[in-house]
């Protein structure tokens, strides 16, 4: 989730010139890197649910204070709404209702597509709503199209929907979904009730707001299980 209602500025005027190279890299080689404790407790409380409830999933990753959590459960009533965020204090600013159905975790995103992945888990529909973009240059490998991790969210399937206050990033993220064999469309997000705040921060403040939206499907991208 980004820190900061304010435009993004960047040092990268177009497409990063390692953009495909990074992809491809990525696509071709799962993410080994060892699951950090707090990641593992994460997944450790999602296990058993996902055993016992065999409702279709939806993930709003990188959920910050889980308002689009709560609201993407009224929206998919039949699903298991799951948020995650890696901050516990966005997390603790939560204000939930006693009957809430859905499950907030506070775990690093991308190690947990991985353990979904693996475990041979699928998604409806996934919610990648304003992440940190990481504007500067030097940063592509911490945003989620230039991330290793990349290559698991591809496996976990779904409707994908990403937005984001910088056309550049959505723009980027489209073109490793092609790469990846995903068709997708980018458009500016019309006008309707804020799922973050954020977002409704970014319309108060006039800035256009960006969508990317694109079905995975099983047949579409590599088998990362292996």
């Amino acid at each position: 989730m980004q820190a900061s209602s304010a435009e993004v500025t960047s040092n990268q005027s177009g497409l990063h010139p390692r953009l495909a190279r990074t992809v491809l890299r990525h696509l071709s080689h799962p993410n080994l890197s060892p699951l950090a404790p707090h990641n593992q407790s994460a997944w450790d409380t999602l296990l058993p649910l996902l055993q016992t409830d065999g409702r279709p999933l939806v993930l709003d990753s990188f959920c910050g204070t889980g308002m689009s959590t709560a609201q993407l459960a009224l929206r998919h009533p039949q699903h298991l709404v799951i948020g995650v965020d890696k901050s516990g204090h966005r997390l603790q600013r939560h204000l939930r209702n006693a009957d809430a159905n859905y499950l907030l975790l506070q775990a690093e995103c991308e190690p947990l597509w991985r353990q979904l992945a693996s475990a041979g888990m699928r998604v409806d529909h996934h919610y990648l709503l304003y992440p940190n973009p990481w504007p500067k240059s030097r940063h592509l490998r911490r945003r989620i199209h230039g991330h290793p991790g990349f290559r698991d969210l591809l496996a976990l399937g779904g409707l994908v929907e990403l937005r984001s206050n910088w056309p550049l990033y959505v723009e980027e993220f489209g073109v490793a979904m092609h790469l990846a064999g995903v068709r997708g469309a980018i458009r500016q997000l019309p006008a309707a009730p804020a799922l973050t705040r954020f977002e409704d921060k970014y319309r108060r403040s006039g800035q256009v707001l960006w969508q990317y939206q694109g079905r995975i499907g099983y047949s579409d991208h590599l088998d990362t299980r292996n």
